[in-house]
């Protein structure tokens, strides 16, 4: 559980995996996928820059990857993330998990309105999380390499 705690940890990476999330509800058509190109775009960051986060992040089964010809096209790979939230429940506050409990029941939403309830959401698991592998990390201790 570790290792996925380092590879969201950083910034560049959790907004590569906020423009997949982002192709994935706005463009369903896609299944999701964006090219590398697109995302440099989106993010305003160096193509190998971009490539390099993606390798983090595929090694860790965050994204797959699908070529065709000289061109990557990534989507967002959920089961590591739905591990995660399952882990992370727990620690959470009553406010949160009744966030997640609203959202699971989100049918009933507009695509407008479960989109802000998305990113609200997003938001506040995001906030927690950093505080949860924060709070992780001081029982845990730095990493020791081997």
């Amino acid at each position: 559980m570790a290792d996925i705690f380092d590879v969201v940890a950083d910034a560049t990476r959790r907004d590569i995996l906020a423009v997949l999330l982002e192709r994935e509800s706005v463009s369903p058509e896609s299944h999701g996928e964006i090219s590398v190109s697109e995302i440099v775009a989106s993010l305003g960051l160096s193509q190998p820059t971009v490539s390099k986060h993606l390798k983090v992040l595929r090694e860790a089964g965050l994204v797959s990857v699908r070529e065709e010809g000289q061109h990557r096209y990534y989507r967002l790979d959920r089961g590591p993330l739905e591990t995660l939230e399952d882990w992370l429940i727990p620690f959470m506050s009553s406010d949160a998990a009744a966030d997640a409990a609203k959202l699971a029941g989100a049918e009933a939403l507009d695509s407008e309105d479960l989109r802000a309830e998305q990113l609200a959401f997003a938001s506040r698991l995001g906030k927690r999380f950093a505080e949860t592998a924060h709070q992780v990390s001081a029982v845990v201790g730095p990493k020791k390499h081997r």
